[in-house]
């Protein structure tokens, strides 16, 4: 068995559920939903990273609340590849845009054990709908244990099981990389680095969550690059190792099935239940990636 414990999330902690509980399917419904005043805040108020992806579709997860009205009890957000190499290397595919990530995956604890594939499975079908030049999703199992400033597990790292029981393909790990950290625990994104350092669109916003973190304000005319190192030195940013996630890819076409065969399959990862800090992934597969 690969886990019988299903993560679920609210206000940013998460949760776990035995894989007994199950959904009503009749009290559930999934659509699409806009990312800006539907995706956004719900993904913030509760998935541990508190941000948002650069998004391609949003889909949300919609049960029946108080007095007959829908309440977002989740969201999938399908997301742009990290970067467009992705495409080529995890899915055999080389248009880069013919492929996504998904980018989020959050539901809450209200909900049963088999919400995931639920609504994965239906969002899917949206997304073909929608993005019909989408042929694969990749998907990333971060086994990194997330611990904040008091020493609580926000985020206990996963490998991906989910994926394992959806019939996913395992392509093996994501390049190992550096992570900048956050007093709270939280990374920041390559990608929102990268914004800062070159002044790119979106900068402001990347910004804007540092500060909201408790990063002082960069000074008038300093230059952004200056203002991340100075962060690093007073150590409100901290240096932490990252092995590589996880990746996991979804073919939703003959022609994507067939582009993955240019990737090779590897045997599902196993989750080490006695790891209490870094990754948690058990080491046989830790071994073989070294």
């Amino acid at each position: 068995m690969i886990t019988d414990r299903s993560q679920r999330w609210r206000e940013r902690r998460c949760h776990w559920l035995p894989g007994t509980s199950e959904i009503d399917p009749k009290a559930l419904s999934v659509d699409v939903i806009d990312t800006r005043a539907a995706a956004a805040p719900f993904v913030k108020q509760h998935h541990y990273a508190a941000s948002m992806p650069v998004t391609r579709l949003s889909v949300g997860l919609f049960a029946n609340g108080p007095g007959g009205r829908s309440e977002l009890v989740g969201v999938c957000v399908f997301a742009h590849p990290v970067n467009n190499a992705s495409a080529s290397k995890t899915a055999g595919l080389d248009n880069p845009r013919a492929a996504c990530d998904l980018g989020r995956l959050v539901i809450l604890d209200s909900q049963g054990a088999n919400a995931e594939s639920f609504l994965v499975a239906r969002a899917f079908r949206l997304l073909r709908r929608e993005k019909p030049e989408i042929l694969s999703v990749i998907s990333y199992a971060d086994p990194v244990r997330r611990v904040d400033a008091d020493g609580n597990v926000f985020m206990p790292g996963h490998v991906g099981g989910l994926y394992a029981m959806m019939g996913s393909r395992y392509v093996g790990r994501a390049s190992p990389r550096t992570d900048l950290i956050l007093p709270d625990g939280r990374p920041i994104s390559s990608r929102a680095i990268s914004k800062i350092r070159n002044a790119e669109c979106g900068q402001r916003y990347a910004m804007d969550d540092l500060i909201q973190a408790g990063a002082r304000a960069p000074r008038f005319g300093e230059d952004r690059g200056d203002w991340l190192a100075d962060l690093e030195r007073s150590g409100f940013l901290t240096r932490r190792r990252h092995p590589g996630c996880h990746a996991y890819l979804f073919p939703l076409t003959k022609a994507a099935r067939i582009a993955a065969r240019k990737v090779p399959e590897r045997p599902y990862p196993i989750l080490d239940r006695s790891a209490t800090d870094g990754d948690v992934t058990a080491l046989p597969l830790l071994q073989l990636a070294a």
